[in-house]
């Protein structure tokens, strides 16, 4: 079934009487964007995937890096001054786009960051970290197998596992995407223990491709590339609630890579671009929950973040920038 595009809002006002001089208040302004304005803020990036802010406003991102063995996790100031904070993971050169590195999340001065292709969970401290430090060394990071358990699960064949992405939600455990295997991994944030959350289905008798998860407080929201050949509107978004089940959400989108929140728990959704033969430059966009295009021409985003209550930072893959966002 195809959903609309426009989302159309009636107001309506009630009056229970006439009353002498009585002033109807204008209604609260709609806070939600309809449009988006971007701002150059960072350039020079390595295929950039993933995006946080920690608590000192400081960005990190996470580069998939040429293929090359080089993807790495680079910390960026609030001025744009750029410290690379570890380098030299696996990367290589995929069918579509290099892949290496994934996202990351960031919680009480810890990032966490997934890596895809080895099925890797890194963790470090990064409070104490600072412009201009050397680099830290694999020993300065935890390091848990996630790509063994989601394999030994046996959910697709041949057996696929691609963790990427990765969000805190219900009781505060770790949440992740596997694109490879369609599913949703929890992790037990006391004690690292895996468990499958949650499997979602397939787009059309095809794979769904889970990417981008965020969570609203009482429910996670997972975006979907789907499988080749990335047909248009072929993505959904499901909601999976606190015990795993799943259903629909929204759908009609092509090639979604992630999802944010406005600061009225109204999803947004990036789509990466138009498909061919290969996926076409400039054909990225921000869009709303009702396939509303709020900024487009983008060059493949992968990652988006909310820093202040109209305030993004759009992170794209295709360009190695990051651009601030604001209505």
């Amino acid at each position: 079934m195809k959903r609309p595009l426009i989302l159309l809002t009636t107001l309506t006002f009630f009056v229970a009487g006439c009353i002498t001089d009585h002033v109807i208040p204008d209604p609260e302004p709609n806070n939600e964007p309809t449009a988006l304005v971007a701002s150059p803020f960072v350039s020079g990036l390595q295929n950039p995937i993933g995006i946080v802010m920690d608590d000192r406003g400081r960005l990190f991102v996470t580069n998939a890096g040429t293929g090359a063995d080089d993807a790495s996790i680079v910390m960026i100031a609030p001025d744009g001054t750029k410290t690379t904070v570890f380098s030299g993971l696996p990367s290589i050169g995929g069918p579509e786009a290099v892949e290496g590195v994934s996202h990351l999340t960031y919680k009480d001065g810890r990032i966490y960051v997934l890596h895809g292709i080895s099925g890797k969970l890194y963790m470090t401290n990064v409070n104490q970290f600072e412009n201009g430090d050397p680099e830290l060394t694999l020993a300065d990071f935890a390091v848990e197998d996630i790509g063994t358990y989601v394999r030994s699960l046996g959910l697709t064949d041949p057996l696929n596992s691609n963790a990427f992405d990765i969000e805190f939600g219900p009781g505060g455990h770790l949440y992740i995407t596997d694109a490879g295997s369609n599913a949703i991994i929890k992790r037990e944030q006391s004690n690292g223990e895996l468990s499958l959350f949650a499997k979602i289905p397939s787009i059309g008798g095809g794979d769904a491709v889970p990417t981008g998860i965020v969570y609203d407080g009482t429910s996670l929201f997972v975006s979907t590339l789907s499988g080749f050949p990335f047909a248009a509107g072929a993505a959904k978004i499901f909601k999976v609630d606190q015990f795993g089940n799943v259903n629909d959400y929204k759908w009609g989108y092509t090639n979604l890579t992630h999802l944010v929140l406005t600061a009225g728990n109204k999803v947004l959704a990036l789509q990466f671009g138009d498909f061919s033969m290969g996926f076409a430059p400039s054909t990225g966009k921000v869009v709303d929950e009702s396939g509303h295009t709020l900024l487009d021409l983008q060059m493949h985003p992968t990652d988006i973040i909310r820093t202040g209550e109209r305030e993004f930072y759009l992170l794209c893959f295709g360009d190695g920038t990051i651009k601030k966002l604001t209505y």
